[in-house]
């Protein structure tokens, strides 16, 4: 049995269809329109009224799963190439109008957020899974093409890469009555690992070993941080992309990361070109409903097909703080955020270099070493480490990077300095005693690009079921 993509793109004419889907609309007691996940795109069903019984054309509502088998015939109507003439109609699961949240009109992506569970039954929802889909196959496509080996990190881990301390705890302590050491505290030895243990919130130190045996390797799994941030850009749980590899420096962590958004980017949009013009359409609706001077001047097509075609620029962080300071909106106090040398860039920033100055993607390295994490490679001048970032229009930082510290004796008086255990982290130390090289790596929020990619205001709606504070329903 074809799926209704398949049905629609069909040469043939006149010839009989078999179909399993959903209801989307019912209207003059004779036209269905169905959908079954496979495209964007509804086929129209016409039944003759007096065919079929009325208990049957009764069930026939939104939500509603049937079967049906007629003649795949060129529509007289508008709206759709082709059309089925119902010979056969069963009802597989009935709906009930009055219950099925779910209704054939604009509902607001908060209301969809509370019914999870049934908002990809809407062409919003249908439309950004697809994408979803298409860019998790084109990642994985890309590395393989490249001869990157997929390396499965764990999700339990004592170690914390970030070092900020934001983790899950995974425990079967009981929480009512902990035993407790001598001293008083939490006897982690009674629990389960023998250890304090925590969800991971990042593949990349375990990939760094394998890159250094395996040479190129990649993450692709869930994460998770425990930040206490309501932002339209965060989520509790989410997956990231983690690619390391052996002897490659930062100017070849550079080329691939640029690379490698190219190409999961083109492959959306020769892949999902009717979802972007829906989601296009879309957006361009929303910025209808905003003042004139807080609309876009991008469309979702355009900024897509801007990351493709242009070179991605580089410069260093010292260059990016000089021109954000040379810049019209530093000087008339434009910058809700401070520039100056030190700071983390603000998205503000990141996003005037990128469409304002250099009208281009952007990439930036060489950053203060105190912004950055204890693995990066410090450099000659002791104050910058060969880390990178790249920028995109529209959200800022979508990729973050760096050549890592490879050397034995710099990376343990940085872990020393920031309090982190040499001794927990032995075996990521040991990489660099027995064989050390150059390696680099970079890391994606997926939920990053698809947001960037389908044009989402909201992170939590580009990932089936969001978990964020307060929430893990579903």
């Amino acid at each position: 049995m074809k799926n209704i993509k398949q049905i629609i793109n069909s040469e043939k004419l006149n010839i009989p269809v078999e179909v399993k889907a959903w209801v989307k609309t019912f209207r003059n007691d004779r036209f269905i329109a169905v959908n079954d996940g496979s495209t964007i795109q509804n086929l129209q069903l016409v039944i003759e009224p007096e065919k079929f019984d009325e208990n049957i054309r009764k069930k026939i509502n939104t939500g509603a799963a049937i079967y049906a088998k007629g003649e795949l015939k060129e529509s007289l109507g508008k709206g759709q190439k082709v059309e089925v003439l119902v010979d056969e109609l069963e009802i597989l699961g009935e709906s009930d109008p009055e219950k099925f949240p779910i209704q054939p009109k604009r509902h607001s992506l908060e209301f969809l957020r509370e019914k999870a569970h049934l908002r990809p039954r809407t062409t919003l929802f249908g439309a950004i899974m697809r994408v979803r889909n298409t860019l998790a196959f084109a990642i994985h496509e890309y590395f393989q093409k490249n001869d990157f080996l997929y390396v499965n990190t764990p999700i339990i881990t004592a170690a914390d890469a970030e070092g900020a301390g934001e983790m899950f705890q995974v425990t079967t302590l009981d929480l009512q009555n902990p035993p407790q050491t001598e001293e008083g505290e939490i006897d982690y030895k009674k629990d389960f690992f023998h250890t304090k243990t925590n969800l991971t919130v990042s593949g990349q130190l375990e990939a760094e070993t394998y890159a250094m045996a395996l040479g190129k390797v990649y993450t692709f799994g869930p994460t998770f941080r425990a930040e206490n941030s309501n932002t339209t850009r965060h989520l509790a749980e989410f997956w990231m992309i983690e690619p390391e590899v052996a002897f490659m420096d930062l100017h070849g962590d550079m080329d691939l990361a640029e690379d490698f958004v190219k190409y999961i980017i083109k492959t959306v949009l020769e892949k999902n070109r009717e979802d972007l013009e829906f989601l296009e359409m879309r957006l361009k609706n929303e910025e209808k409903q905003k003042p004139q001077n807080e609309r876009s001047n991008w469309s979702l097509i355009e900024k897509l097909e801007f990351v493709l075609e242009n070179n991605f620029k580089r410069l260093s962080y010292t260059e990016a703080i000089e021109i954000l300071k040379n810049s019209k909106p530093f000087k008339k106090k434009k910058f809700k955020f401070p520039v100056e040398w030190g700071i983390d860039l603000q998205s503000e920033h990141e996003r005037y270099l990128v469409e304002k100055h250099f009208k281009s993607p952007v990439i930036i390295y060489d950053y203060p070493a105190k912004i950055k994490a204890f693995y990066m490679r410090l450099n000659d001048d002791g104050k910058t480490v060969r880390a990178m970032d790249v920028l995109f229009p529209g959200i800022g930082e979508i990729i973050g990077g760096s050549q890592r510290e490879e050397r034995l004796d710099v990376l343990l008086k940085k872990m020393k300095e920031l309090n982190i255990d040499a001794e927990e982290l032995y075996w990521y130390v040991d990489t660099r005693r027995f064989g050390t090289a150059v390696h680099s790596g970079f890391g994606l929020g997926f939920e990053r690009i698809v947001q960037f990619v389908t044009g989402m205001g909201n992170i939590r709606d580009v990932i089936p079921y969001p978990r964020f504070p307060g929430n893990a329903n579903f």
